[in-house]
């Protein structure tokens, strides 16, 4: 049965008593008011849970057509019906474009008003769910969702965030897994484009040869196996933003062809004759030194002044040790919901060697190594140093007492059996027999060097 908020304005009692009852039994709640004041009065105080205003087009002080403009400022998720004893064409048509959603005669059967009404309030529903999810993709990908407070982090956040203000293309720079994506999913989110496409490609994920079809695609007959016309990635961004990851993969033909379709917002696509006009905001994001590689002739110089019109560096994890905790608190409780159970709880050894880490893998491989441990650790049991990947077991032992010197036959027995433990992944029973000892010894050797 039908549920959700009605707001029924006319000023006939005893039709609005008969619709108002009609519409109740359909299982709906219906609050009605008998003229155009006190109906504003009442979708304010009621516009969240409205769903439908089913308004009679002539009141007493005022019409229907003419207030249609204010229902739907006060209630923009709400769907409107106007009903009018008279109806004319030409008063459909001016209502239907100024957004009503249908237009109803008086005296029609009831099943029809039923009908109309449920298509209303199931597109009203509809609306009100794509706009929940576009407020959590706003909040998953804004700033304030960035975990931590590192100086490094909050000066990037601080440059970003006024960047997104503007139409200027941005560079990020950082280490792979430093999460150079989650600034620009927050940049295009801070903007004026955040209702328009967001679109994302990996410039390293596909073939040189076919990166340029992708990023500006081709018509029908373009070349071998092109059946049929596509959109490239810039057309499917246009009105948004394009998010262009390991921008320094670009061979010298797509960079060519980039710098011309940001400088005049068009390209030609392969196999065409005439340019395609787009309107896309571009962020670019990479890995590497492009003032460098621009200097060695490995990328286009122009290219590269043109996007670093603002260059924001990405800090590696280990840049901001002090973030770990927050970020292992955050990742534990997502994977706890992912997964269904009680959140990981972390020993404070455990998140010693997590915070003493270096993460070469950034925060990328702490989500990893969380995810990880989240399946694996035992319920109602803390995360423990011995739980941990080997590589972050090794990094957090502390160091046996022993000589500085490396030349010592003991610090050079605890190198190699380190990197033999290394190469196993941690794996003991190989270690030892790639190290030709049994395993009772190579564990004595492990607790007498700390690893």
């Amino acid at each position: 049965m039908p549920t959700g908020t009605i707001l029924l304005i006319d000023d006939e009692a005893m039709l609005r008593q008969a619709v108002a009852r009609t519409l109740e039994l359909e299982g709906y709640t219906v609050r009605q008011a008998p003229d155009a004041m006190r109906g504003l009065e009442t979708l304010r105080d009621y516009a969240a849970e409205t769903l439908v205003v089913l308004s009679d087009v002539k009141l007493p002080d005022g019409r229907g057509l003419d207030l249609l403009p204010r229902y739907k400022t006060l209630a923009p998720l709400a769907e409107v019906v106007l009903m009018t004893a008279y109806g004319t064409i030409a008063d459909g048509v001016r209502a239907m474009k100024e957004g009503a959603f249908d237009y109803l005669t008086k005296g029609d059967a009831d099943d029809q008003l039923v009908v109309v009404v449920a298509r209303a309030a199931e597109k009203a529903r509809l609306q009100r769910r794509v706009a929940d999810l576009e407020k959590k993709v706003g909040v998953q990908y804004s700033f304030d969702s960035m975990i931590g407070h590192a100086p490094a982090l909050e000066q990037a956040k601080r440059t970003a965030q006024q960047v997104a203000l503007t139409e200027a293309t941005v560079l990020l720079e950082g280490p792979t897994g430093a999460g150079k994506e989650l600034f620009a999913q927050a940049i295009h989110q801070g903007s004026p484009r955040r209702s328009k496409p967001f679109v994302a490609v990996n410039c390293s994920a596909f073939p040189k040869d076919l990166l340029e079809s992708e990023l500006f695609g081709y018509k029908k007959g373009a070349f071998t196996g092109a059946m049929m016309d596509k959109k490239g990635q810039f057309e499917e961004a246009s009105g948004g933003t394009l998010f262009l990851d390991e921008i320094g993969e670009l061979e010298a033909g797509a960079q060519a062809k980039l710098l011309r379709a940001l400088e005049t917002q068009e390209f030609i696509k392969l196999g065409d004759s005439k340019p395609t006009r787009v309107n896309v905001r571009l962020v670019a994001a990479t890995n590497r030194n492009l003032r460098q590689e621009a200097d060695a002739g490995h990328f286009r110089p122009d290219l590269y002044y043109r996007l670093s019109v603002v260059v924001i560096p990405v800090p590696a994890l280990s840049a901001r040790r002090a973030d770990v905790p927050a970020l292992v608190q955050f990742f534990a409780q997502q994977f706890a919901v992912k997964l269904r159970q009680r959140a990981l709880v972390i020993g404070p050894e455990a998140l010693r060697a997590l915070e003493s880490y270096n993460w070469p893998g950034n925060v990328r491989e702490l989500k990893n190594v969380l995810e990880r441990a989240s399946i694996l650790t035992p319920p109602n049991q803390p995360l423990a140093v011995e739980d941990l990947p080997i590589e972050i077991q090794l990094a957090a032992a502390p160091d046996s007492p022993m000589s500085d010197d490396p030349r010592t036959l003991r610090n050079v027995e605890k190198q190699h059996v380190q990197r033999i433990l290394l190469e196993c992944g941690g794996n003991k029973a190989e270690a030892a027999r790639v190290l030709g000892v049994a395993h009772t010894t190579l564990y004595r050797k492990i607790q007498e060097y700390g690893l």
